[in-house]
């Protein structure tokens, strides 16, 4: 079809205002067939892919229908996850910008509930929120959905599949039947067919599914690997590409800690999101991520939910998913907003066959590709050095170090001999530091080590900043003693490298100061914390 421009769609001058201020002139398909329909008042099942814009083509329509005199709950929109509910609600506040006396509450688990109760007390005519903090808040009667005539369920099938029936079922029988009832989803298995059945009135129902179900503009490759060569995989590749942010998918929580601590403590910027991690924590973890911080995000398929960041280059399947779909709704989360992306798979063993099964069904043609050896990497950081070093060329600030290189010139060494060895040493100096970082570091959940300077007992701590980062050894004594709450007379030898350091601690103190220090910051640095290999000489 055709997509039309907002200014074609009958909109408010306040949302065509609030739309030009984000940048955008064109609706996607979803937005110029829902927005027309909802603007109706009719019941809609949206059928539509991550990323295509459906929280706009529901949310433009809810704020247009908002009567702003009236403080009552007037829409409800429910959420698989928090995650997609904050979303939600930021991209609503984002697009009422010009209109006064709107109202958005979001309302979901992990956050106190008094502070919700205050805020809806306060009155909110739009309320986003996952279905079982919905329901305790009618249960309190701090919620009523009667005054409310709609009702929007984003992606109803993951609600579905993640059992949340019976508490959707409960809240629709506390609104009044006479609602516009829209349902937004990504398939449409049978009990999301009947659920619709059950609710809506001669829904319409708009489906805009692309031939190719997978992001064009997503390069999608996969490696045929063993199991135990896929860290050694995803750090080649990370070095070989060096994306601005990624996305690592695991199928499991305690894949996600693994691989997680591994990276950390390659020293990498890596941090976790999985069903286990407390709400805060998550929060601040999305809100490193988002702003940069943090260039790698290890995840679930259940807790990436409603991650919508537009400048994810890189898509990486630890594990292939055992849904096809899962498959499609993580490379999705690259190549937004007419950017592209690469998506790689580690594919071991038998994962071949359900690699056979995701391109059937996404008719999509996934290439193999050769893992980057040593010398790819090497040579694509010798490329990138180059180009550091021709843009610092271009500084007027290179006086001084004129004189030094001049004063170096002689009959026997010319200007490109001196060049030649200064870059020398940078490589030579880097591949050390990679090539210690790569030996001495173990998972977290290996067995204690003891190390030699305080005898048993003790056990030796990988700190991912050293000498380049300014640090000193009483920074991480001050660290540790404020931070873990222990004495600073029990911290042992300290070790500290050009990039990271090592410090010594009793074993009975190790789980309480890695929490207590990891994601935490000493010199303004972030850092990340693991135990370390006592093994190597080096050490």
């Amino acid at each position: 079809m055709t997509a039309l421009k907002f200014t074609e769609l009958n909109l408010s001058n306040e949302i065509l205002k609030a739309v030009e201020d984000l940048g955008f002139e064109e609706a996607t398909p979803i937005q110029s067939l829902s927005i027309p329909k909802m603007m109706k008042g009719l019941d809609i099942i949206g059928q539509a892919q991550t990323g295509t814009g459906k929280t706009a083509a529901f949310g433009i329509p809810v704020l247009e229908k908002i009567n702003q005199k009236n403080r009552a709950v007037q829409t409800i929109i429910l959420c698989p996850t928090r995650e997609l509910a904050i979303q939600v609600a930021e991209e609503l506040k984002l697009f009422s910008k010009y209109k006064r006396d709107v109202k958005i509450v979001s309302v979901y688990g992990g956050q106190p509930i008094q502070r919700q109760i205050i805020a809806l007390s306060k009155g909110a005519q739009i309320v986003i929120g996952t279905p079982g903090r919905v329901i305790d808040h009618l249960e309190r009667k701090t919620l009523k959905l009667n005054t409310a005539s709609i009702v929007v369920l984003d992606e109803a099938d993951e609600m579905l599949d993640m059992g949340f029936r019976d508490d959707i079922e409960l809240i629709l029988k506390n609104m009044s039947e006479e609602r516009q009832t829209v349902f937004f989803s990504a398939t449409m298995p049978k009990e999301f067919l009947s659920l619709a059945k059950k609710y809506q009135h001669h829904p319409e129902i708009i489906k805009v599914i692309s031939e190719k179900l997978t992001v064009p503009l997503v390069e999608q490759y996969y490696f045929d690997i063993r199991e135990h060569q896929k860290l050694e995989t995803l750090t080649r590749c990370l070095d070989m590409y060096s994306p601005s942010l990624s996305i690592v998918f695991c199928n499991t929580k305690k894949r996600v800690d693994e691989v997680t601590s591994s990276l950390q403590a390659r020293g990498y910027s890596a941090d976790a999101i999985h069903g286990d991690i407390n709400q805060s924590q998550r929060d601040r973890v999305m809100a490193k991520f988002k702003s940069g911080s943090i260039e790698l995000l290890i995840a679930t398929d259940v807790a990436a939910r409603g991650i919508d960041v537009d400048d994810i280059g890189m898509i990486f399947n630890y594990d292939i998913p055992k849904d096809d779909e899962d498959y499609v709704h993580r490379i999705g989360r690259t190549a937004r907003v007419g950017k592209t992306g690469k998506a790689f798979s580690f594919v071991s063993g038998k994962d071949i066959y359900k690699l056979r099964d995701i391109q059937k069904y996404t008719k999509v043609n996934i290439k193999r590709s050769q893992v980057p050896s040593l010398r790819d990497v090497e040579n694509t950081k010798v490329t990138m050095m180059l180009d550091k070093v021709k843009e610092s060329l271009k500084e007027k600030d290179v006086e001084k170090y004129v004189r030094m290189a001049e004063s170096l010139i002689s009959d026997e060494t010319t200007s490109l001999n001196i060049a030649a060895v200064l870059l020398k040493m940078m490589f030579v100096s880097e591949k050390k530091e990679q090539e210690q970082r790569a030996d001495v570091f173990t998972n977290l959940n290996d067995s204690y080590s003891f190390t030699g300077a305080r005898g048993r007992g003790m056990v030796r701590l990988f700190i991912n900043i050293g000498k380049k980062d300014n640090v000193r050894a009483g920074d991480f004594v001050g660290a540790i003693a404020g931070e873990a709450g222990i004495s600073g007379n029990l911290v042992g030898n300290i070790k500290i490298l050009e990039s990271f350091s090592f410090v010594e601690i009793p074993k009975e103190h190790a789980d309480n100061v890695i929490n207590a220090l990891h994601s935490s910051n000493i010199k303004g640095k972030r850092v990340s914390v693991a135990l370390a290999r006592a093994s190597n000489p080096e050490q």
